[in-house]
């Protein structure tokens, strides 16, 4: 019997045809290589996260022909797209955004990082009316949140955004991050086609590319973030618990890593000040004269993130008590925590965090809420933040209690408490920022802190239970150790404060030790 000829192997399906590059956009790619704008080898990014590419566009203000260039192409990707205003974001895109306004003769709007503290106290500078449209100005995008921290203050002027253009998409996840915000990206070109025009004229080689582009997969965020293994259900919904056991790697992040997660302004900046300051200390400040507060205050300031206040028990509290705590915050580099625990209807909550004798939305930078009210509590906090005239409320940032430190108490004792606080605060990451718990209760994108902290295990015979430094953030995973009594009643607060913060970073170091 004669064996049938084998079959002719099927033709191999041909490569998806990389997309058209323009020669005015190559020739940009290139002029921006050669500026040095972008770089290849390895680089420690602002995460911490090693990058085998690092881009810096600031390097165009120096090079008048390229920036030119950006423009040109910033206006051509946006041709057709209808708008009133231009804003850059700060600060790298604002002289894209002049450029841009320059060549084609629409009005500029700029806003403040930080609004003034004097004179209009304005965020958006400009001239401009309500129900203008304005275009956002981005130099390239990775998560997008740079992006929404332009368009929320422009929208709180009454201004409609719907539309921002980028040099570059990193194509990490931004794209869909907006979108999901109601606002669409335009951008030039991807990382990828940079990746080819640069290998195809020479610059980089094959295995280079190669590992941009690997980087790129490897470090999603937002809504292209591969989902840790959990299974998706037959509906194409991506199924995940609210509650989940963090991934090994997850929990060994560095606060700045961290940082690049959490939504809230002000849960950033405290994490980013927190590696800045090596300290992840909080002193509770349960004294009871503003004479006491502030000189607490001024003693523990170096060794601190984070003050925890109760401004009702003050005896002696005035209107120049919250301003004179705030100056000194902002000479130390730590933020306050007024430890109010709101936990009434929406509508008190409203007056009580922004009127009243210590109008605490004026002056303090975080505050927390029992969650047994519900969601509403967190609209009314909201809602008197919103409308609080003070510019540090608007980055105000809320936790909630997940559990208490206390024996016996019913926080932790209610079945499925917990979980429905962690549900609450993912429903509205804009505001909350984190928990009030005995240790990690969630994700990398919240943040912990734990109070009941001693240098040794115990109770104090009326119901608080302490843990050490050690146990809370090794063991627990939590990232903040509230002190009390150990600092404020010690004969000197300062040198307490300082071997609380070097226990807590030392337990913290150790936690992440090896994950880098």
């Amino acid at each position: 019997m004669v064996d049938a000829p084998a079959a002719a192997p099927a033709p191999a399906a041909p490569a998806p045809a990389a997309p058209t590059v323009s020669a005015a956009h190559r020739a940009l790619i290139l002029a921006l290589h050669g500026a040095g704008a972008v770089k290849f080898g390895s680089f420690t990014l602002k995460s911490g996260i090693q990058s085998p590419i690092y881009i810096d566009l600031r390097v165009t203000v120096s090079h008048p022909t390229v920036l030119r260039e950006v423009a040109t192409a910033l206006s051509g990707a946006v041709a057709g797209v209808p708008f009133d205003l231009l804003c850059g974001v700060p600060y790298t895109a604002l002289p894209f955004a002049t450029a841009m306004s320059l060549a084609g003769g629409a009005p500029m709007l700029m806003r403040r990082k930080e609004a003034k503290e004097y004179g209009t106290k304005k965020t958006i500078e400009g001239a401009f009316e309500k129900g203008q449209t304005v275009l956002v100005v981005e130099d390239l995008v990775t998560s997008g949140a740079s992006v929404l921290e332009t368009v929320g203050p422009l929208k709180k002027e009454g201004l409609e955004v719907h539309h921002v253009v980028a040099l570059l998409d990193r194509e990490q996840g931004g794209s869909d991050a907006l979108k999901s915000q109601g606002v669409d990206m335009h951008a030039v070109f991807t990382l990828s086609t940079v990746m080819d025009v640069l290998e195809k004229e020479g610059k980089i080689d094959e295995e280079t590319k190669a590992s941009v582009l690997s980087f790129i997969q490897s470090n999603q965020v937002g809504a292209t973030a591969p989902n840790n293994g959990v299974k998706a259900p037959e509906n194409g919904a991506t199924e995940k618990p609210l509650s989940p056991k963090p991934a090994e790697k997850e929990s060994k992040l560095t606060y700045l890593q961290r940082a690049e997660k959490v939504k809230n302004v002000t849960g950033r900046r405290l994490l980013e000040l927190m590696e800045a300051k090596k300290s992840n200390l909080a002193v509770a400040a349960d004294v009871t004269t503003k004479a006491q507060l502030l000189e607490l205050a001024e003693a523990v300031g170096p060794e601190i993130c984070m003050l925890k206040t109760h401004a009702d028990i003050i005896a002696d509290w005035d209107e120049g008590t919250g301003p004179a705590l705030a100056e000194i915050a902002k000479r130390h580099q730590f933020l306050l925590f007024e430890d109010r625990k709101f936990a009434d209807i929406g509508s008190t909550v409203h007056h009580q965090v922004s009127g009243g004798l210590h109008s605490i939305s004026k002056w303090a930078h975080v505050i927390n809420a029992h969650s047994m009210p519900g969601p509403g509590i967190i609209s009314g906090l909201k809602k008197a933040v919103a409308e609080t005239d003070s510019e540090m409320a608007k980055s105000l940032g809320l936790l909630l209690l997940a559990e208490m430190s206390s024996e016996g108490n019913l926080a932790t004792a209610l079945p499925g408490y917990t979980q429905k606080t962690i549900e609450m605060a993912e429903a509205e990451k804009e505001f909350v920022f984190g928990f009030i718990s005995t240790g990690r209760v969630a994700g990398d994108d919240f943040v912990y802190l734990t109070p009941g902290v001693k240098k040794s295990a115990g109770g104090d015979g009326l119901g608080q239970q302490y843990n050490t430094p050690e146990k809370v953030i090794g063991e627990k995973e939590s990232d903040v150790i509230i002190v009390g009594r150990g600092v404020y009643q010690a004969d000197n607060p300062a040198k307490e404060a300082k071997a609380y913060r070097e226990a807590g970073w030392r337990a913290y170091e150790t936690r992440v030790s090896g994950s880098q």
